[in-house]
């Protein structure tokens, strides 16, 4: 069972080639400038060549179906897409929170809660049972506010991303969330896509290609720019 996986739907543009749930090989690189229209093919075709595998010999095509960066999850479900049409093999999607907390369950914390930048005091979330994974929240797109995760303030908790920095601002002059830990460098990653999307392959949990879309939450905002007249 051989798949491709691909994540762009944050600053890290990222893409591994599993083996059932053995990782083959991973390419990817975090960036401000967020760089998935030019490293995305290039690190594709890497992937496959460090797993030594080609394109022909892929089973499945897994996509981070978001939330996050609306151009990122454009370009990477149109990549995904495509490698499955041209190739006639299923397409897989995973929240891409998930992959966040998938590298910290089953450590000592009761549920694990990414916070994505969604822009102003928004981010985009969902909370994950500590142990299992389960998602215990639905992901939303949530406005920071005194009461946000307020039920959740006793238990031991992980906050994982790039709107930690957000939130602790928020927070930084009160002391809710005393059993709480921290990690602003968490971004979303294809490697942690292969655990799910072995799961969805053999129970047959594939999407349809020619409707998919990616979970946006929200509608594209454009900069708007000035004319001068």
């Amino acid at each position: 069972m051989k798949i491709l996986h691909i994540e762009t739907s944050s600053k890290n543009c990222s893409v591994a080639v599993s083996d059932a749930e053995k990782l083959l090989c991973l390419c990817e690189e975090i960036s401000e400038d967020y760089k998935q229209s030019e490293n995305l093919h290039t690190f594709v075709e890497w992937a496959l060549e460090g797993a030594g595998i080609s394109l022909q010999n892929l089973d499945a095509v897994c996509i981070g179906k978001g939330p996050g960066s609306y151009t990122g999850l454009r370009i990477g479900a149109a990549s995904a897409k495509g490698f499955c049409y041209g190739l006639k093999i299923p397409l897989i999607a995973v929240n891409s929170l998930q992959t966040m907390a998938e590298p910290f369950l089953k450590q000592d914390f009761d549920c694990i809660i990414p916070l994505v930048d969604a822009r102003r005091m928004e981010v985009y979330t969902a909370i994950f049972h500590g142990k299992t994974g389960e998602e215990i929240s639905q992901t939303e797109a949530l406005i920071l506010d005194e009461n946000s995760f307020e039920k959740f303030k006793k238990n031991k908790i992980l906050f994982v991303g790039d709107g930690v920095k957000k939130f602790r601002d928020f927070f930084a002059s009160s002391d809710c969330f005393p059993n709480a830990e921290f990690n602003e460098n968490v971004f979303p990653s294809a490697q942690y896509l292969i655990k799910k999307a072995t799961e969805k392959f053999n129970k047959k949990e594939f999407e349809n290609t020619a409707y998919f879309e990616p979970f946006y939450l929200k509608d594209f905002q454009g900069v708007k720019k000035s004319l001068n007249k």
